[in-house]
């Protein structure tokens, strides 16, 4: 059997010298393998924080000064709509993604994901549903301009690329249930012999529950966009209130999902950080046990905290309580991880490599995020923060230094595992600084905006804002260029440099770092023992 196997692989090389590109070509189309797919996610994301990141420097250049300087407002009101579907759907969800499809397997000694085949599929719906969201924008009435949360009446006036939008969200969501589902079946079925669920790494932990999350999400928001779709092409009345519907409902449905989204999107930041700080503190993860059930305590609570975003839409006071309520009980499941990440690195050996450096900035920003949230739930507070730049301010920090921090991290951390070669640490480091600092001066201004007043989502502003805009956009120009040196990093560490040792840093943990560096296109043929 084995000398079979050993012979077509040599047939497929012989190929790939004949054919060349072409070859080349439908090896990466065609390819099951889960490293390949998690290289595709990983590449795909990169891509597609440039083409969010151009978009948000749209409107950026647009705020920098009072008054209408560069777009149309229609147009400026599709940058703010599309910004937000592109980094959620197509950046942010994929990157860590493609770190579940490389990582999952090596660390719970699987040779490969459970469904290959459709892992293959997952990946190759996402060109073609951006594709589709991007091709908006040169339909009659253009691209859809009501905000990412799609409200109606407003969103049913977009255009002729109203469906096209629609049919975008529906494929983006079935690639991503596609890919809980894979992930789902691979943790549960292929663990390595003896690796009990508590004693898998925190990685897997979080993007177990995330993959359920999906699952329970996804199917809402498919619902609620196709239930837009028959009110404005069939005749129904969800949510007209002329014909017996009502607007509110969709926002409920749509935070159904969207709360739960939020949580999909951290929760593999999560897991990241979880690897990163004890690696770099030498010491394992302190409360290993808590840290789990406060992870499925958080995706539990993620479901019943939807209409903390609908605190000023006329809601009953019993509902305001309870909502208000279950966000701050919310808090204490993340305070929990806070805490151990913490006692982790007490009395640990640190040392601040540039993912340790993600990890820490990570830990300072997303509490901070975490804090205007809590404000954000107060109700009496939200009806005076609402719709203002607080709430662009709050969920920036959560997902900037939250989830873009991490995917710089992990990609930094394992990077070596994955190339064979140590990245450049200098650069790394200057990469990291850059990124931090102008994060702050982009973000932290827009706090002052909107306790000033400031609404989102507007092209003009009154004089009064125009300092602090001033700032924001100076430092959103200056983020966008710092991630013009991630790529350098990258494309220098894939063409060669220090050679990578299996352990890659001293003494981490796992089964990742016990096969050399680059991983081998196969691993865990034969499944290692856990002890």
């Amino acid at each position: 059997m084995s000398s079979t196997a050993i012979d077509t692989s040599h047939g497929h090389q012989g190929e790939h010298h004949s054919r060349g590109f072409v070859a080349w070509c439908l090896r990466w189309i065609t390819t099951t393998n889960h490293k390949d797919i998690g290289t595709l996610y990983l590449v795909w994301s990169l891509l597609m924080l440039f083409v969010g990141g151009a978009m948000a420097m749209v409107i950026r250049a647009e705020l920098l000064q009072p008054g209408m300087q560069f777009v149309r407002p229609e147009f400026f009101n599709s940058m703010t709509t599309v910004h937000a579907l592109v980094m959620v759907f197509a950046m942010i969800m994929p990157a860590f993604a493609g770190f579940a499809n490389w990582m999952i397997p090596l660390m719970i000694g699987a040779p490969d994901m459970a469904l290959p085949r459709l892992n293959n599929w997952s990946f190759w719906l996402l060109p073609f549903a951006v594709g589709l969201l991007l091709l908006t924008f040169v339909m009659p009435g253009g691209a859809p301009a009501g905000g990412w949360t799609l409200y109606p009446p407003l969103v049913l006036q977009t255009g002729d690329s109203f469906p096209f939008a629609v049919f975008a969200v529906h494929l983006l969501g079935v690639s991503s249930i596609l890919a809980a589902i894979n992930i789902i079946v691979t943790i549960m079925n292929l663990r390595a012999p003896g690796m009990a669920l508590l004693k898998m790494p925190m990685f897997v932990w979080a993007w177990l529950i995330t993959a359920y999350l999906l699952v329970v999400a996804m199917p809402v928001l498919a619902g609620a966009v196709t239930m837009l779709l028959t009110d404005r092409y069939f005749g129904t009345s969800f949510f007209s209130a002329a014909g017996g519907g009502d607007p509110v409902l969709f926002q409920h449905i749509f935070w159904f999902f969207g709360h739960p989204e939020v949580y999909i999107i951290i929760l593999p930041a999560f897991g990241i950080v979880s690897e990163i700080i004890p690696t770099f503190s030498r010491k394992p993860l302190f409360g290993y046990a808590a840290m789990v059930y406060a992870t499925a305590s958080i995706a539990f609570l993620s479901m019943v905290v939807w209409a903390h975003h609908m605190f000023t839409a006329g809601m009953p006071l019993a509902g305001q309580l309870f909502f208000m309520l279950s966000t701050m009980i919310i808090a204490v499941p993340t305070g929990v991880k806070i805490f151990n990440w913490t006692a982790t690195m007490w009395k640990g050996s640190l040392t601040f490599e540039t993912p340790m450096l993600y990890a820490l900035a990570f830990l300072f920003l997303f509490t901070l995020g975490g804090f205007s949230g809590l404000m954000l739930a107060i109700v009496p507070a939200d009806i005076q923060y609402h719709d203002t730049y607080f709430v662009v301010a709050h969920f920036h920090y959560v997902l900037v230094p939250g989830a873009l921090f991490m995917a710089f991290g992990g990609a930094y951390y394992w990077l070596p595992k994955w190339t064979g070669h140590m990245y450049d640490e200098k650069l790394g480091k200057l990469h990291f600084w850059l990124t931090a600092i102008f994060t702050n001066v982009t973000f932290f201004p827009q706090h002052f905006l909107g306790l000033a007043g400031m609404p989102r989502r507007i092209p003009d502003y009154a004089p009064q804002f125009a300092d602090f805009n001033f700032m924001s956009s100076i430092g959103a120009f200056g983020l966008g260029v710092s991630q013009f040196l991630f790529v350098y990093v990258i494309i220098k560490c894939v063409r060669g440099g220090p050679k990578a040792t299996a352990q890659v840093w001293d003494n981490p943990a796992g089964l990742e770092w016990t096969v050399p560096s680059p991983a081998p296109h196969h691993t865990f043929d034969e499944p290692p023992v856990i002890k």
